[in-house]
């Protein structure tokens, strides 16, 4: 019994520290950056603007659904479509999150070529985007509405762990412990030497996980125990950078709603950007870079036979971890939307994270008689209080991106 839970406790107990301070990063990024910041900056349809929206999205710990409103903001504050693509790109491939989970689970080396190939590719598919676009009309201006709430001293400070430590946690929290479930049962399941018969065809692996990777949705975070467990079961270490690359940043209702949102030329930029940039990043690995560098853990080797061995850091941190995860999981999913005679509800689909509900609550809320509007997760449903026209909801969902499933 023991050895189908080894694996699982080890990848945990590892990952626990770094997670932790990861979220607590996360929060102070959120709480003390501005958030008009990244418009100001990003209004030209330049190469300037899609560097600095490169250099904003890389450490921003946003997933590929949640990054989509985030992302359609930025276009009605002013932002250039090249500088959305390029934030698009960057933001879910990485986070301050991830690349400490990297660090610890997988190596320095990797940990620095993530964000530096997030970087790149970011800049390549915003330049494209430009490129593409440059004969649409891309004026788009700023909304004083959209201005950020001012937080000073402890509320700051209280803020940026409340979002670091629970809506964070509530957003990515599923799907780290289905990434550990996943790399879990890789390592028990899958034969040791199943990719080594592909060693010498390292594109062929690289395709293999471009197939799986690209329609999944992988966040940045849980696809790290996930890479980890297949490269010890013989998958290259450039296939694994793909699977870091392309899991999170694409996923079927990313490229739906990009496609829809900001048009074909700019999807197609897109996809391209992050496939060759995940295959060019991942040949360089296989064949220009030490192999010695790209190796998991030793750690993770000794969880995988057996010889695990925790310290009381490792083991305080994941009972923590443990302990927020529990309880933002159930908030999740216990959450009722409260229901009476004013209140209209209505099915909005593809939210999967407080970024998308936050986003749909503020917008709504925007229109005129809404009182308050209140988003159930769990149940894809907004509730909005006040009288308010069917079809100027569905403007609003559709425009954030997200599918308008009719009143309920």
């Amino acid at each position: 019994m023991m050895e189908y839970i080894t694996p699982f406790l080890f990848l945990l107990n590892t990952m626990a520290p770094y997670l932790l301070l990861g979220f607590l990063l996360a929060g102070v990024i959120h709480a003390y950056v501005p958030r008009r910041l990244y418009a100001r900056y990003l209004s030209r349809p330049d190469f300037r603007s899609v560097m600095l929206a490169a250099l904003f999205g890389v450490p921003l710990p946003l997933c590929s659904c949640g990054v989509i409103p985030t992302a359609m903001s930025l276009r009605r504050e002013g932002a250039s479509k090249g500088a959305v693509a390029s934030f698009l790109i960057a933001t879910p491939q990485t986070g301050v999150d991830s690349i400490v989970a990297t660090a610890s689970v997988l190596g320095i080396p990797f940990a620095v070529i993530r964000p530096l190939a997030a970087f790149v590719t970011a800049l390549a598919g915003g330049w494209a985007v430009n490129r593409l676009t440059r004969t649409e009309t891309d004026g788009v201006h700023a909304s004083a509405e959209d201005a950020d709430i001012p937080l000073r001293g402890g509320r700051r400070a209280i803020e940026a762990l409340r979002y670091g430590f629970i809506d964070m946690m509530q957003d990515i929290g599923r799907w780290l412990v289905l990434g550990l479930l996943v790399a879990g049962l890789i390592t028990i399941l899958v034969p040791d030497d199943f990719f080594a018969s592909f060693a010498d065809r390292p594109l062929l692996n690289m395709f293999i996980v471009l197939l799986f990777s690209i329609p999944m949705y992988l966040c940045a975070t849980g696809s790290i125990p996930i890479a980890a467990a297949l490269m010890l079961k013989g998958l290259s270490p450039g296939a694994a950078l793909v699977l870091l690359m392309a899991g999170p940043a694409t996923n079927m209702a990313s490229i739906l709603v990009i496609g829809k949102v900001m048009g074909r030329r700019t999807l197609v930029a897109y996809l391209a950007s992050i496939i060759i940039g995940a295959i060019g990043f991942g040949l360089v690995i296989d064949y220009l870079l030490p192999a010695a560098w790209f190796v998991p853990a030793a750690s993770v080797h000794a969880a995988c036979h057996g010889q695990a061995g925790y310290s009381w850091l490792e083991i305080a941190s994941s009972a923590v971890l443990v302990a927020l995860l529990a309880y933002t999981l159930v908030r999740r999913y216990t959450s009722k939307t409260e229901k009476n005679m004013t209140k209209q509800i209505y099915r909005v689909g593809g939210m999967s994270c407080n970024h998308c509900k936050a986003s749909v609550e503020k917008n709504l809320a925007k229109l005129p008689s809404v009182t308050s509007v209140e988003v159930d997760l769990a149940a894809g449903t907004a509730a909005v209080d006040g009288p308010v026209n069917d079809d100027d909801v569905r403007r609003v969902v559709e425009e954030l991106g997200f599918e308008y499933g009719g009143r309920i």
